[in-house]
């Protein structure tokens, strides 16, 4: 794949006529798919054929990721089977704990997101995960199910690791969000900051055909096993225009400091080109779905930081409106996750790494979707090097 001179990439086969498709593939459909879908223009996603803000609103975690590997939301009976069955597989296995603190030492600079991604492969290594065209559908879900479950687990131990403190032991009686707060901090979370970082979670689980998404399907289209699916989208996930950057636009909230600052602030670094973290989405012409249920979360809890960034919002976009007209620029998630996340008590570097662990269960539904189709995923690119050949010249 190249790119012409209208800006669009060129798509070209050796026995295919080349087909013009936009730069970076963007609105391009590649495969069919069961798990959901973004609606940007009328502001709307979906899990299946539920709404995901509804279903962040009213169900558990482990409720929609029963949903997402099984396809449908389980009953009562299910879901508390499906949730101690997922409990059950938090616990690390030795081999990968006795390594742990070697791994968090060596990704102390690049954090705990890096450190999952050496952890997730060991962890595949230790349970001996195999190509997923090499296996049923069973044991493919049973390893992405392991995955998942500890991947908090990873992330929590790294993070303390990395503080030099003993990691903690995960509970089984925990749900997974609770749990998750349980081993960041030592602590039993509250129920309203378990429920909120719950609904965050859920809210982030899947996301339409996204970077990571796709990166993941790319490599389950080859039979890797699951760990290396997972892997390859958690380093799709690491890079700064897709990851998500909560922490940076809760740090945009901090650098502004007060409401008298807002309106100079904003104008210089819109009027400098700068991008204005945690506003804009390149799906989204609308409120962003997401960041409109996390408001409302952070509204419930209230206080200074609530109101200060409801009022960089109402600010923020009026500059906005006004300097860039009709491009409805509005707040997406990391606007007011980070917000949430912040009055949960979680450490701003682990942000980025929490949203992964929901991710993971997304990621997850793609592979197993994709393993029941043995295409591998294979695009081309027109070659726009010097002529070739050209004769090798002597070394001499």
């Amino acid at each position: 794949m190249s790119i012409n001179a209208t800006g669009s990439a060129v798509h070209t086969t050796g026995v295919t006529a080349p087909v013009d498709v936009p730069r970076g593939l963007a609105g391009v459909v590649v495969t069919d798919t069961a798990l959901g879908d973004v609606r940007g223009r009328e502001g709307f996603y979906h899990y299946r054929q539920y709404s995901a803000v509804e279903l962040a609103k009213t169900r558990s975690f482990e409720d929609v990721w029963h949903l997402m590997v099984h396809g449908e939301l389980p009953d009562a009976a299910r879901s508390a089977a499906f949730a101690a069955h997922t409990a059950a597989l938090r616990a690390l296995p030795d081999e990968l704990r006795a390594v742990l603190p070697a791994v968090a030492a060596a990704s102390g600079r690049s954090g705990p997101l890096a450190g999952l991604r050496t952890g997730l492969s060991l962890f595949g290594a230790e349970q001996g995960f195999r190509p997923v065209y090499d296996i049923d559908a069973e044991r493919r879900r049973g390893d992405t199910l392991a995955a998942c479950a500890v991947a908090p687990t990873l992330l929590a131990a790294l993070y303390r690791l990395g503080r030099g403190l003993d990691p903690v032991e995960p509970r089984e009686d925990l749900s997974f969000a609770a749990n998750y707060l349980y081993m960041l901090t030592g602590s039993e979370p509250g129920p309203e900051r378990a429920r909120a970082v719950e609904q965050y979670l859920i809210s982030t689980i899947d996301h339409g055909f996204n970077a990571s998404t796709f990166t993941a399907r790319v490599i389950a289209s080859t039979g890797a096993d699951v760990g290396a699916c997972l892997v390859g989208a958690i380093g799709a996930l690491s890079g700064p225009l897709h990851g998500g950057a909560p922490s940076r636009a809760l740090d945009t909230i901090d650098a502004i400091g007060s409401s008298d600052r807002i309106d100079a602030w904003i104008r210089e670094r819109v009027l400098a080109g700068d991008r204005i973290m945690g506003f804009g989405h390149p799906v989204y012409r609308t409120e962003d779905p997401r960041s409109r249920m996390l408001k409302g979360i952070a509204q419930e809890f209230g206080g200074p930081l609530v109101d200060f960034a409801v009022e960089v919002e109402r600010q923020v976009e009026a500059i906005l409106a006004e300097l860039k007209p009709g491009r409805e620029l509005h707040t997406n998630v990391e606007f007011y996750a980070g917000v949430v996340m912040e009055l949960c008590g979680l450490p701003r570097e682990m942000f980025t790494p929490t949203f992964a662990a929901a991710r993971m269960v997304g990621w997850s539904a793609n592979i197993l979707e994709q393993s029941e189709d043995s295409k591998i995923i294979r695009p081309a690119a027109r070659y726009v090097g010097p002529g070739a050949p050209v004769p090798v010249p002597s070394a001499a």
